[in-house]
């Protein structure tokens, strides 16, 4: 997977290769999909949820660039698998899932790969988790068309957040940077996922 999709995306950073080579994505898929956990393809957890294909995960990591001193915070954790890749790369990681009985398998399968650091909580992905909060660094597990303000304020000065942002069917990951109380965002690569529940914009009224 790494040398097939991964390397070959342009993803370079040492830990980002690190974590996808020590991280085995199959124990953090549904049992029916073990088998094609390395495909190169997003994996369906049900509805608008999906496990994001490595070479969106391996390019989204390599533009955070999570150092060991950030705090994360993982927007749609599924059963874990990006929130465990972050785990080996940061200080800490909260992972968000509304899902109870996922979360709760995310949490299992978590400590079975000792990743003591990922605390996985139960709330709508939307909210985030601003208790624990503010945050270096935010992932979005899914697509969006829009961000609610309120997660964005979760994020420290300077902080970056990365979401793929869907037009139609057209997408493309962008990683924002908070400054001043606002975040910019830029194109970092074309990537398509599901739209999740609670982002997408609404549609204006017409006569």
């Amino acid at each position: 997977m790494v040398d097939c999709q991964v390397r070959p995306s342009d993803v370079t950073r040492y830990p980002v290769i690190d974590a996808m080579l020590t991280v085995p994505r199959e124990a953090f898929v549904p049992q029916q999909f073990r088998n094609v956990a390395y495909a190169g393809e997003h994996i369906s957890l049900g509805g608008a949820r999906v496990v994001l294909d490595p070479r969106v995960t391996g390019k989204m990591l390599d533009a955070l660039a999570p150092t060991k001193s950030d705090m994360v915070l993982d927007v749609g954790c599924g059963f874990g698998y990006m929130a465990a890749l972050l785990g080996r790369m940061s200080e800490a990681v909260i992972a968000i899932e509304p899902d109870a009985d996922m979360a709760s398998e995310a949490t299992q399968r978590l400590a079975e790969q000792e990743a003591d650091n990922v605390v996985v909580e139960v709330a709508d992905l939307w909210d985030g988790a601003a208790a624990h909060g503010p945050y270096d660094v935010m992932v979005i597990e899914g697509a969006v068309e829009t961000v609610p303000e309120g997660l964005l304020a979760q994020l420290k000065e300077n902080g970056r957040i990365a979401a793929i942002f869907m037009d139609g069917a057209i997408g493309q990951c962008k990683i924002g940077r908070m400054s001043g109380g606002a975040v910019t965002w830029r194109r970092a690569f074309d990537a398509t996922a599901p739209v999740l529940d609670g982002f997408k914009r609404e549609k204006a009224f017409e006569f």
